[in-house]
């Protein structure tokens, strides 16, 4: 059998990560959650980053009505399985699925910049809880690597750490880095080590408003909702972050990088290599960096989609993307998921040829990660949907 693959699921970091894994000298400044009258705060580098619904940032197996008013913290947000390594492993079961892509949720967070030194302390920390954290799931939960990259000789030499360690993946957050778009040849070295490592970098959205979602803040602050929040923040992040990195002509420079878009669905992909090639047909003398194809020529010899579990247009962007370019995610535990996502995507597909559902369920995430995975011995009443 084919393996089945979560492309897109999280962690819910223990609220003392950071002071069990920071080296000793930063450990006055770890990431923690206190309550103060009664209100949980996030506190970064002694600043307060979040307050209040800290319960949000999790909440799958909460009912969304109510789980704002009754009083809950962090913890009551993180279900086992995003935090517990043998919960993760009895959850894979539960689904029919043999591996997923493990993202932070707290480390998602942009952290506070002022200190570079701390930034990096912190990414360590993170990274080598993961590391221990996908260990013990005997590699099924596979750590994706989170560096900073306003240091880039830092940012290197923590990748290769995590090469060594078996991490699969780069988290790359969809806004500029400082006053550096992802795309600047400044990254470049990282990049290339990335593709000679055949490590995918993952464009994955972060829960604000800023960067490169900039232009939706005002309609965000009005009072346009949660469901505003989720469904148009994604997207908003991930469309021009990806159009600068091919724009700027990172694939040209670096043809074998790999990019992986996350938790902003697929359907938009064709219109973006549309829309690109368009505008390019014109205007392409005057785009930052001399491309040599279309804009499209990249998106579909570079990059790949997380497509959402609902999704009715994966049948197409298969046909006009390319087969090989979808793979599917739960977002598994955040507030914005739900414990149904395997069934959903299965059901999704059900009208997709054998080999297209194959591959959107696990031999395209295979492919991209460099695997084999191994088939579980997952319940088959629990995966009775299992290619």
């Amino acid at each position: 059998m084919s393996p089945v693959i979560d492309a897109d699921s999280h962690v819910l970091e223990p609220a003392d990560l950071w002071e069990r894994y920071l080296e000793p000298r930063y450990r006055d400044r770890a990431i923690r959650i206190v309550e103060t009258d009664g209100v949980e705060q996030l506190i970064m580098g002694g600043e307060v980053v979040m307050a209040g619904n800290l319960v949000g940032l999790g909440g799958v197996h909460l009912d969304r009505t109510s789980m704002f008013t009754g009083g809950l913290r962090y913890q009551d947000g993180c279900p086992p399985a995003s935090y517990d390594p043998a919960a993760r492993v009895a959850l894979y079961e539960e689904w029919g699925v043999d591996a997923g892509l493990v993202f932070p949720t707290i480390g998602i967070l942009p952290f506070p910049a002022q200190d570079q030194e701390l930034v990096s302390a912190y990414c360590r920390a993170y990274n080598r809880w993961q590391a221990d954290f996908s260990a013990a799931t005997g590699g099924r939960a596979m750590a994706v690597a989170h560096l900073n990259l306003a240091d880039l000789g830092e940012a290197i030499t923590e990748l290769e750490w995590c090469i060594d360690a078996g991490f699969k993946a780069v988290f790359l957050p969809p806004e500029p880095i400082g006053a550096r778009r992802p795309g600047d040849a400044h990254f470049d070295p990282l990049w290339r080590r990335c593709a000679e490592a055949g490590l995918p970098v993952c464009l994955h959205v972060v829960v604000r408003f800023g960067g490169a979602a900039v232009p939706y803040a005002a309609w965000h602050l009005s009072g346009a909702g949660m469901t505003f929040g989720f469904a148009l923040g994604a997207p908003g992040q991930i469309l021009p972050a990806l159009s600068t990195l091919v724009l700027d002509g990172v694939f040209e420079r670096v043809p074998d990088l790999k990019v992986l878009c996350v938790e902003a669905g697929c359907g938009w992909a064709a219109h973006l290599m549309d829309r690109l090639d368009e505008k390019w047909s014109v205007l392409g003398a005057l785009s930052p960096a001399p491309l040599a194809e279309k804009p499209s020529h990249y998106l579909a010899r570079n990059v790949w989609y997380v497509a959402e579990p609902e999704e009715r247009t994966i049948g197409a962007m298969l046909e006009l993307v390319g087969e090989d370019r979808i793979l599917w995610g739960s977002d598994y535990p955040h507030i914005d998921s739900t414990l149904d996502a395997p069934r959903l995507i299965r059901a999704g597909l059900a009208d997709l040829t054998p080999a297209r559902r194959r591959a959107v369920l696990g031999d395209n995430a295979a492919a991209l990660l460099g695997l084999p995975v191994a088939p579980s011995t997952a319940n088959p009443a629990n995966a009775s949907e299992r290619p």
